[in-house]
């Protein structure tokens, strides 16, 4: 081999390892923004096939199920009226039982309910909006592997979104993941933000209320807290800490009027 060929091989062999390692250095921030377009996008799907969702029915209750116009019982939504009425069941049992099953951690994983069942072709149950992070977020139910990767997650045995008194949604999210921001920047939540959820009947309106780091294994402060409506987000803490801790976003439900 001449010296002027070995040094056109050794070129093109060096311009090939800066490619490949360009490529190793890039890869979390090219993945970050395909996982945030994703998530973008699913969450903006759920929005527009709400939008499709026929103008009357969009949450308003349109039969009564028990009791009359003096002694109401419950009202439920023209849509999905089953799922809906099987979802405020498993929150007051849960509540009922003390949520006993927070006692173990696979549980957490474990979906209430499966959407498909009820008709449903995508599992996304709803969207979480936080207006000071500009952050939008598809929601699922249960906080498995799959879940977490794709959006936030209902953790199992907490309260599924959709309002109620005695409740406590916990949603669980990354502080931050292959490139993605998730929850990374929630400690710049302050008392007073806003936090919303869109469900498949309607949006419900949060504010922040407070905020603590515990330790893991501390499920006392995740549980429904009697006669209030809470949704909390939690992800660990600090970042990239392995989980060391969990940090807490406590958020009371308010009503439109509220809304700033």
């Amino acid at each position: 081999m001449s010296e002027s060929k070995g040094k056109i091989i050794f070129a093109i062999l060096a311009v090939l390892l800066l490619l490949f390692g360009g490529c190793i250095l890039l890869y979390p921030y090219l993945n970050g923004l395909w996982v945030n377009h994703t998530m973008h996008k699913d969450a903006e799907d759920f929005l527009l096939l709400l939008e499709e969702t026929p103008e009357e029915s969009q949450g308003k209750p349109s039969y009564v199920i028990a009791g009359d116009a003096e002694t109401v019982e419950s009202i439920v939504p023209e849509q999905y009226p089953q799922l809906w009425l099987d979802m405020k069941a498993y929150n007051e049992t849960i509540f009922r039982e003390g949520q006993e099953g927070l006692s173990d951690p696979a549980a957490y994983e474990t979906p209430s309910f499966l959407l498909s069942d009820y008709g449903l072709n995508s599992e996304v149950f709803g969207v979480l909006s936080i207006p000071r992070l500009e952050l939008r977020m598809p929601i699922y139910l249960g906080a498995t592997k799959e879940n977490m990767a794709n959006g936030a997650a209902v953790m199992g045995h907490t309260s599924l979104p959709i309002g109620g008194e005695n409740t406590n949604c916990v949603l669980a999210g990354h502080r931050g993941w292959n490139g993605a921001a998730y929850f990374l920047y929630v400690d710049r939540l302050i008392p007073g933000d806003t936090v919303t959820v869109t469900n498949l009947w309607e949006t419900l309106n949060y504010k922040v209320s407070d905020i603590k780091v515990i330790d893991p294994n501390d499920v006392e402060a995740i549980h429904i807290q009697a006669n209030r409506e809470l949704l909390t987000l939690l992800t660990c803490h600090p970042p990239a800490s392995g989980g060391k801790q969990r940090y807490l976003v406590f958020c009371e439900r308010i009503d439109n009027m509220e809304v700033s």
